[in-house]
Parts: C-alpha cells; sequence; structure tokens
C-alpha cells in the first residue's frame, strides 16, 4: 500500500472509529470558594454588617452560578467537519440579557431578540468583537457572527445594568454547569487535552486531562483568589 493510501486508510479508520462510539467523557463539578486566611479557614467574603456597605453588592460565592469548562486549544473537529453552528438567541427580556452568560463555538452567529415593549441599544467594545446594534425593539432581530476566540463583553447603552458575556471558544467541546456545578463534555477523541475551568468574577483554573478513548475521567474545579490548582 502506498503511503498516501496508508494515511488515508487510517484516517477513515479513525473516523470510523469515532462515529461507533469510541469518544471519552470529561464530568464533574465546579464551585466558588472565598479567599483563604492565614491560619486556615476562609474569609466567607468579608462583614457586611456596617452602615457604610448598605447599598454594597455582597458578593456570595456560594449563589454563583453560570461556570463554564471548556477544551482549551484548536481541535478538529471530525464529528462536526464542515458544519456551521445553528445560530443561537441571547434575549433582551424584562431589561435583562437572557442568558447572563453564553459560551458559543467560533463562528457562530448569535440573534438579538427585544422582547421587552422599551428600546435597548446592544453593543459591545471587545477587542474579540465589536459591534453595535443601534436603537430597537421588536420591529427588527440583529444578528451577529462571532469570528475570533475570545472573551465578549456586552452591554446595553440606555440601560446601564444590562450586561451579559459571551464566551467564543475554538471548539465545541465544553459544557456550562448546572445549578449544583455539575458539568459534562462528551465525545472526546483519546488525548491529553488542555481544560480551563472558567467563571468571569473568579481567576481561572488551567489543567491537562488525559482522556481514554472510552470511559469517563472524573474532575473537580475550586475556583477562588488564591486557590492552589489540584495537579
Amino acid at each position: 500500500m502506498k503511503p498516501s493510501a496508508l494515511v488515508r486508510y487510517f484516517f477513515v479508520a479513525a473516523l470510523l472509529g469515532i462515529s461507533r462510539g469510541k469518544a471519552g467523557t470529561i464530568a464533574g463539578t465546579i464551585r466558588g470558594v472565598p479567599p483563604a486566611v492565614a491560619g486556615g479557614g476562609s474569609a466567607g467574603g468579608g462583614s457586611y454588617d456596617s452602615r457604610r456597605y448598605k447599598f454594597v453588592e455582597k458578593f456570595d460565592y456560594e449563589a454563583l452560578r453560570d461556570f463554564l469548562v471548556y477544551v482549551d486549544e484548536p481541535m478538529s473537529d471530525l464529528l462536526a467537519a464542515g458544519a456551521k453552528p445553528a445560530p443561537l438567541v441571547m434575549s433582551q427580556k424584562e431589561a435583562n440579557f437572557e442568558p447572563r452568560m453564553l459560551p458559543i463555538v467560533v463562528g457562530s452567529t448569535v440573534r438579538w431578540p427585544n422582547e421587552d415593549e422599551i428600546f435597548h441599544n446592544v453593543f459591545s467594545m471587545s477587542e474579540s468583537k465589536e459591534f453595535d446594534l443601534g436603537f430597537y425593539k421588536k420591529e427588527k432581530v440583529p444578528e451577529v457572527v462571532f469570528d475570533r476566540v475570545g472573551r465578549v463583553d456586552i452591554f446595553c447603552a440606555i440601560h446601564s445594568k444590562m450586561h451579559c458575556v459571551i464566551m467564543v471558544l475554538p471548539n465545541r467541546f465544553f459544557a456550562k454547569s448546572d445549578d449544583k456545578g455539575r458539568f459534562v463534555i462528551k465525545g472526546l477523541p483519546a488525548g491529553t487535552f488542555k481544560v480551563r475551568a472558567w467563571h468571569e468574577r473568579l481567576p481561572a483554573q488551567t489543567r491537562l486531562i488525559e482522556v481514554a478513548a472510552e470511559g469517563e475521567m472524573k474532575i473537580e474545579f475550586t475556583l477562588g483568589v488564591g486557590q492552589k490548582v489540584a495537579p
């Protein structure tokens, strides 16, 4: 067999192996914790009892949601080769963005419907994607293509408390945590991957995770200021 034919043979074999269900899974939990303090224990976010902090937002680590775990490296996704990601939706409802955080694959299109009876002006000045959709209500549904990997912070020029984050990721291997901090990433080929755990308000963690051709790899992430990364 010629070398070129041999390469094609192993490529097709790899495709067939993946299509028959030979793929690994990363699953586990992720949570946020208060900063560690000297002598053990935690700072608990500090004391908000003083009247000086009456109008200050209390940072509740246990109530944090919207954690994200993803493979932080480019990958040739054989299962989705040539497939265009389906459009996703970021709604404006009751003067909020829904969802608060949206992970997407690079190249995805996001639609921006305004479900309120008032005007909004959606815009971003992020390096990964800069845009301004102008003032509108329900008369149109703008679309934006996100063609660069990175974090994109989006605001409303009218309502200062409206803010959401779109995480543009290099591949489809990611998972958003549920309300109990659980996540599952399925369909990974065998290999060692750089896996990143992220939350917009906490320092991220990155670990090298070895994934088998079949079965599930369990992992736990704890994010917080001063947290040590487990091997």
